[in-house]
């Protein structure tokens, strides 16, 4: 291959994560309830992954979707609402998962909508609830630590790396956030992409 082909092939490369397979897309819904913005969060049913924890629409990326239409599909799927009451006011900033997906996230607006009638998929969200944003804006979240050390296969070819079993593997340690609403506990990733969203709107 020549210098022309490589240069002519790469600038038409969007960057993406590497792991493609780990792409998943979220949205951090508000709405606004008797005049004050509020966030929506779900609680995941029985029948998914995770059931029961404290979780933002979202979902994986399908083939040939792009992220931000991903964030709203898996909101409409989710909520039981029409495309056009989700309005995309920005990408927020990348997040990762302790287990190693990208996560793509997005704040999104609902508009039009009454909560009385929402009729979220049962599927796969057991209840919403729906916090004010002014909460976070007062309350910083309570952060813990947790480490994780790499641990190989069986079969990992030791013989192929410097010092083979003895290679020095860097642990990592990763911040976790906890909220507490009236008894509902936002955590984990969830709780570290409103965190973020919530250090930007209040410190810039």
């Amino acid at each position: 291959m020549e210098l022309n082909e490589i240069k002519s092939k790469i600038k038409k490369v969007i960057p993406r994560p590497m792991d493609d397979d780990l792409r998943f897309s979220v949205l951090v819904p508000l709405i606004e309830i008797e005049g004050e913005l509020h966030i929506i969060y779900e609680v995941r049913s029985k029948y998914v992954k995770q059931p029961g924890e404290v979780s933002f629409p979202g979902g994986k990326i399908e083939e040939n979707e792009s992220p931000e239409y991903a964030a709203v599909r898996e909101t409409c799927e989710e909520l039981g609402i029409d495309e056009s009451r989700v309005e995309i006011i920005s990408e927020l900033d990348y997040a990762t998962s302790k287990s190693g997906s990208f996560v793509y996230t997005f704040l999104g607006h609902i508009k039009n909508v009454d909560l009385q009638r929402i009729e979220f998929n049962r599927d796969e969200v057991d209840k919403l609830f729906f916090v004010p944003f002014s909460f976070f804006l007062n309350n910083e979240p309570e952060k813990y630590y947790m480490n994780y050390f790499p641990r190989a296969d069986d079969d990992f070819p030791y013989h192929m790396v410097n010092n083979g079993e003895k290679y020095d593997w860097e642990s990592i340690r990763y911040p976790v956030y906890f909220y507490d609403y009236k008894g509902h506990i936002i955590w984990g990733l969830t709780a570290k992409v409103t965190y973020n969203l919530v250090r930007k709107l209040k410190y810039n």
